[in-house]
């Protein structure tokens, strides 16, 4: 459910305002509060938090760009959401309202339901975008900070050991400057998501590669050293992870439909991903079967439904029940001539009804205390297979485990299905 605040001393345009975002919401729940003067718009404000703002320029006590500068007063830097509504075009005042912390702005009389329910939409969206950029960032900061104290813990070990830590360093302060380019990119959130996916990927995976090379080649005399590399490296782990899924969301978004389709053996891309998933399948030992007796091999992007199988499974694994064994059956059957991939566990399951409709959101996460995670993988999922023109269904139950029912056929009537078994 998104909160709207109205700051709008027109009734009939808030109550225009209302209408035209209520139509174009569908099933997505909007909770509306008007405030009719500057003062009683941060008052409510302070007290509501909402996710967005629709500001009109023009109010009895104030102007909008002095509430810009209020507002942010009342919240965390880079959270405010507002939409600058003025009933005069002016290409100035727009440039004034968006420096002065406006996300978007809307001339009155110059829109229609559509673009109103799309310009708040973009607004929210793009704000959580910046949040998140922002947490983010200090989780890199820590990591490096990490990598800095290791590096000073190792400086005494041999001298092949120290030659590794001069490269690390090195690496280290290639990241600080990734860093530098990351911060700008806060002011526009496409060009970090580019920079995140293509220019911090490469940087981290060779962190990654000298940190094992580390673990093969250095002789440590010290058990607290050799724990605090294991932290250092599942720190790296993680933050990789995140760049791979985000790159994963930015190829599908950018280069859809551009992969070649070829026969896939299910068997063979299986055991391919349950290799990747090794650690984990002995961590949690749990028992994988598969049968794919009744469609053996699909036409399909081998690389997307490598990374949709491997989700469905690392998120199997991730969200097991404790101290229940853990059994994960994987199969594939025709449903009127389309074949689906059956992913089944005995997990922690999911609330439908609380959750459905937030399945799929990006950066959702439904059990955030059984384990790391960057809330991307269930987005990408259904972004990978509705792209190739298939859809999703899900039977989950709390405390029983979740089904994910892969279908992987052409068929644009289809959505994605949720039920509480």
């Amino acid at each position: 459910m998104k909160r709207i605040l109205l700051i709008e001393d027109d009734p009939a345009d808030c109550l225009l305002y209302r209408r035209y975002l209520t139509q174009q919401a569908g099933g997505e729940r909007l909770e509306f509060a008007e405030a009719s003067s500057g003062e009683a718009g941060l008052a409510l404000f302070a007290r509501w938090q909402p996710d967005c703002v629709l500001l009109d320029y023009q109010l009895p006590d104030t102007d909008g760009l002095r509430m810009l500068g209020s507002l942010q007063a009342l919240c965390p830097p880079d959270t405010l959401c507002v939409v600058m509504v003025t009933g005069r075009g002016s290409e100035t005042l727009a440039v004034r309202a968006l420096h002065n912390g406006a996300l978007d702005y809307l001339v009155k009389q110059q829109f229609d339901h559509a673009m109103l329910y799309k310009t708040v939409a973009h607004a929210i969206e793009k704000n959580e975008w910046r949040q998140y950029v922002g947490r983010y960032h200090e989780q890199l900061c820590t990591v490096n900070q990490q990598l800095r104290e290791s590096l000073l813990d190792l400086t005494a070990s041999r001298q092949e050991v120290h030659e590794k830590n001069t490269s690390l360093y090195v690496a280290n302060q290639e990241i600080g400057a990734r860093n530098q380019q990351l911060a700008h990119t806060n002011q526009d959130l496409d060009n970090f998501v580019y920079a995140a996916s293509h220019d911090l990927k490469q940087p981290v995976n060779n962190l990654v590669g000298l940190f094992a090379e580390l673990r093969r080649t250095a002789t440590f005399h010290d058990a607290d050293e050799a724990m605090v590399l294991r932290l250092v490296d599942e720190s790296l782990r993680n933050l990789s992870t995140t760049i791979h899924d985000l790159a994963a969301v930015v190829q599908e978004q950018r280069h859809p439909g551009e992969q070649a389709v070829e026969p896939v053996s299910f068997a063979d891309l299986t055991t391919e991903v349950t290799l990747t998933l090794r650690p984990e399948l002995l961590a949690t030992r749990a028992e994988l079967t598969v049968d794919f007796a009744a469609v053996p091999t699909v036409s399909y992007v081998r690389s997307r439904l490598r990374t949709v199988l491997t989700n469905l499974l690392s998120n199997a694994l991730k969200y097991h029940q404790p101290g229940r064994s853990l059994r994960v059956k994987v199969r594939t059957y025709e449903v009127a001539g389309c074949p689906v991939l059956e992913v089944a566990d005995n997990g922690l399951g999911i609330d439908l009804d609380r959750f459905g409709d937030e399945l799929f959101h990006l950066f959702r996460r439904f059990h955030p205390e059984a384990g790391e995670g960057t809330g991307v993988g269930l987005f990408l999922v259904n972004r990978l297979v509705e792209g190739g023109g298939g859809h999703l269904e899900v039977d989950s139950q709390p405390g029983c485990g979740t089904t994910f029912r892969v279908y992987l056929c052409d068929d644009p009537g289809s959505y994605s299905h949720y039920s509480a078994a």
